[in-house]
């Protein structure tokens, strides 16, 4: 009987024991947070994103790579800034094969198209046939995508055209208006290739893909109504390109009798063939060959026609004259001075946006069909240095063509040397047959634009967008609406604007919740989500669910912390007569913070403090902890206040040790 007590005491000493171990490793675990190492400088950062951009990683043990010679660092240089080092050694001729017959079946849709599009973008037709010869043999060096077919597209085209007729009409001075689209196309090069560089990719990302949908069938519907001057043959036709204006000048045509009907005969004919060609080749996906050789069987045929019958004299016009050869240097042709060079900027700099959006879209869907991972920023170089070299040899912006990639996919491409068959092919072309194309009707070049706008307008997409995100979808009609009755640039800027106040709206109104802990866990969620999360009397959690805790939304967070705090304090009174001791705050959706939000901390610390009230962070990440510090916060309100997690939090604020541990 007398050893009761001595056991008694004994299974006390051992629990006394158990808890001041746990204490212990709580504090060490917290030292982790408190003594972690400064995050690197946004400068080291932009350094090492360069050099990952050039210097891809090997599997090579450190001690290796401190023995790697300069030669190797170099050759390491040159395989991340050209890829097809890198597979060019596996390539077999079976391979080849495949490449071949997809190149030249991609370079009988790509002539007409890259007339065509020439003509969209009011340029003669031989700069549509440049765009599509160097810019394809520079990316075929510098892309990693193996699907993707270059060269210019309706989009980029109708953008060019419209913005820059504001700068230049092309009908006054086709010779300055030419110099000016090959510097904006200069400077499009340089924003992508910075874009790349510097990991700006997510500048893009501003343009979303609701604002894309809706820009794409805006922009399908203005380029299909400005197709109605080619179709129609009429000679006086508006500049604008708003719907309004377009079927204005259409309608005063018709009426004035400034319209040729056999343009229209022709023009349809053609069309019909196409549209019904293409649905061919989506019905039996055998006969793919079919929609891709069309257009130049259109051309070939019309062109005979109109040579035959002497259509020409009877009001159908006619491209005339292209002229032939390699593509010319431009270099001396780019004015980068004078008073236009802040307009071709803006112009490049948008220009450098939609065309990366349409390619980076186009080449990470064909990628993930094939399995394999596209490195947007590498495109984004890719896309920079090509747009470059165009402009010094007589191209405008060039980009991935979606159309014409799935026709590369489906005849059976395995890597970028279609791009590269296509192009000599397209320079064989420029070479030998471009006389021949003299006689070929404009009503065909827009019968083949026309063919091709079907697929920019997504309508289901646009109804999946609405059922999913509503301030989506209100960007997608924005930008469609913007492009359809205003113009080009209030279209983009409807577009970025409502993406911009989405962006906005979430950062200033961010997601605060308040947790519990889920039943048999150690695990904290949302209450509202999980109604079964149990709440901790006299202890209130709360998670800031932002990115940022920034001047933008640090009076919002306070505000709302302050409010929770009160409800729960009016509550605990009426019903348990008891008070809130702590309150922890979950940081681990917050990456960053800024003065602001460091300041409203201290505010809630103070004002908590004169009430009895604790404040406790958990889980604060690498760059909050690391400003916390620098900033003296931690110092005035107590290290103690710091946890690893909120369950660590939680447990500290439930023991009788919690006001010696927190030093608050």
């Amino acid at each position: 009987m007398g050893s009761l007590p001595t056991a008694s005491l004994s299974v006390e000493e051992h629990q006394q024991q158990q808890v001041e171990m746990d204490d212990t490793s709580q504090m060490e675990r917290a030292r982790w947070l408190l003594n972690s190492p400064d995050p690197p400088s946004i400068w080291h950062e932009l350094a090492g994103s360069i050099r990952e951009a050039f210097f891809p990683r090997n599997k090579l043990s450190s001690s290796s790579r401190v023995k790697q010679t300069w030669r190797r660092s170099a050759f390491s240089f040159l395989r991340g800034l050209f890829p097809i080092l890198n597979w060019g050694r596996n390539y077999k001729a079976s391979k080849f094969k495949s490449d071949l017959m997809a190149g030249l079946t991609l370079a009988s849709l790509s002539i007409p198209q890259s007339i065509g599009y020439a003509n969209l973008a009011k340029l003669d037709p031989q700069y549509g046939l440049y765009t599509s010869v160097i810019p394809p043999l520079i990316y075929a060096l510098m892309g990693s995508s193996r699907e993707i077919a270059i060269g210019p597209v309706a989009v980029v085209s109708m953008l060019l055209s419209a913005l820059m007729q504001n700068v230049q009409d092309p009908a006054a001075d086709p010779v300055a208006y030419r110099k000016l689209v090959f510097t904006v196309t200069f400077f499009a090069g340089v924003f992508q290739s910075v874009f790349g560089l510097f990991r700006l990719g997510f500048l893009v990302d501003f343009l979303s893909h609701a604002a894309i949908v809706g820009f794409m069938a805006g922009a399908a519907i203005v380029i299909g109504l400005q197709q109605l001057k080619g179709l129609l043959g009429i000679s006086h036709f508006t500049n604008k390109t708003d719907v309004v204006s377009v079927l204005g000048s259409v309608f005063s045509s018709i009426h004035h009798s400034y319209w040729y009907p056999l343009n229209f005969v022709l023009g349809c004919s053609f069309l019909i063939f196409l549209l019904i060609a293409r649905f061919i080749g989506r019905r039996n996906k055998k006969l793919f060959w079919l929609p891709a050789i069309a257009p130049l069987l259109s051309v070939i045929l019309s062109t005979l026609i109109v040579y035959l019958t002497k259509a020409d004299k009877h009001g159908v016009k006619i491209v005339k004259h292209i002229k032939g050869g390699l593509n010319p240097s431009s270099a001396h042709q780019l004015q980068l001075t004078g008073p236009h060079l802040g307009q071709t900027a803006k112009i490049g700099l948008i220009s450098a946006v939609v065309a990366l959006t349409e390619a980076i879209a186009v080449g990470r869907s064909f990628a993930s069909i094939k399995g394999y991972h596209l490195d947007g920023n590498k495109e984004m170089v890719a896309m920079g240095f090509m747009n470059i070299a165009g402009s010094l040899s007589s191209c405008y912006v060039a980009t991935g063509s979606f159309s014409r990639t799935a026709v590369n996919f489906s005849a059976g491409c395995q890597t970028v040397v279609s791009n590269i068959v296509m192009a000599i092919t397209v320079l064989l072309s420029l070479e030998l047959f471009t006389s021949l194309l003299y006689y070929t009707p404009i009503a065909i070049l827009a019968s083949i634009i026309l063919s091709a706008l079907p697929g920019l307008i997504d309508i289901n997409e646009a109804i999946n967008i609405y059922k999913v995100d509503k301030l989506d979808f209100l960007a997608c009609i924005g930008a469609f609406l913007g492009v359809l009755f205003a113009s080009v640039e209030i279209g983009l800027l409807a577009a970025v604007t409502i993406s911009f106040a989405k962006i906005l709206l979430n950062a200033v109104r961010p997601g605060i919740e308040l947790q519990g802990r889920l039943p048999r866990t150690d695990t904290y969620g949302d209450i509202s989500q999980f109604p079964m999360a149990i709440k901790t009397p006299g202890i209130l959690t709360i998670r800031i669910n932002s990115a940022l805790f920034c001047f933008a939304n640090a009076n919002f967070i306070r505000e709302r912390i302050m409010r929770w705090v009160t409800e729960e304090q009016d509550e605990l009174e009426e019903t348990t007569k008891r008070t809130i001791q702590a309150v922890i705050i979950d940081m681990s959706n917050l990456m960053n913070i800024d003065t602001s939000g460091i300041l409203v901390l201290e505010e809630l610390h103070k004002k908590l403090a004169s009430n009895g009230i604790e404040l406790v962070m958990a889980s604060p990440r690498w760059q909050v902890i690391h400003k916390l510090k620098s900033a003296k916060l931690l110092d005035r309100i107590g290290k103690g206040c710091v946890y690893l997690s909120v369950a660590e939090a939680m447990e500290a604020c439930l023991t009788s040790k919690f006001a010696a541990l927190s030093n608050c």
